[in-house]
C-alpha cells in the first residue's frame, strides 16, 4: 500500500493505481487518474457523520479551486479565521461554515456549479446604498426593472 500524504490528508492509503519507479533522486510514484481520486476522496470527506477538520477543509478548498480569501467570504468569517482553521490540521470548525462547504463542495461535483456562482457573486457584493426607489416596467417577457 501507498502512504498518500501527497493529498494533505494524513489517513489516505492507495491499494492500487499507483506505480512505483526508481529517479536519479530516490523511489518515485506515479498515480493514475489523480481527478478522479480526488473526486473520491472529496465525496467520502463530506459524506463523514462528523465535523470537518482543518486538513479536510483545505482539501476541499483546493479541489473547488478557491483562495483562502474567497472561501473566507462565501463562509462568511475573517481570512484569518479560515487560515486558522487549516492550520489546525485534526481539530474540527465552525458547524455552519463545514455545512455550507459539504454543500458547496456536493454541488460543484453532482451539480451545475449555479449554486456556486451564486454564492461567490453574493459574498462579493459590496455594501451600495439603496435609491429608496424600485422602478418597474411591464414588457413581452413580464415584469422588468428599469436602469
Amino acid at each position: 500500500m501507498y502512504h498518500y500524504t501527497e493529498s494533505g490528508l494524513d489517513y489516505v492509503y492507495l491499494e492500487s493505481g499507483y506505480t512505483e519507479h526508481d529517479t536519479p533522486y530516490g523511489k518515485g510514484v506515479s498515480i493514475q487518474n489523480t481527478d478522479d481520486l480526488h473526486r473520491m476522496i472529496g465525496k467520502w470527506i463530506v459524506s463523514l457523520p462528523r465535523p470537518l477538520t482543518g486538513a479536510e477543509l483545505r482539501f476541499l478548498r483546493l479541489e473547488l479551486e478557491m483562495s483562502q480569501r474567497i472561501l473566507a467570504d462565501i463562509l462568511n468569517t475573517e481570512e484569518q479565521t479560515l487560515r486558522r482553521w487549516e492550520k489546525a490540521r485534526d481539530k474540527p470548525f465552525n458547524g455552519s461554515a463545514d455545512r455550507l462547504l459539504r454543500a458547496l463542495y456536493n454541488e460543484c461535483e453532482l451539480g451545475d456549479g449555479s449554486v456556486k456562482r451564486m454564492v461567490e457573486r453574493l459574498a462579493g457584493l459590496d455594501v451600495k446604498e439603496s435609491t429608496g426607489t424600485l422602478h418597474f416596467r411591464e414588457t413581452k417577457c413580464g415584469w422588468q426593472p428599469t436602469a
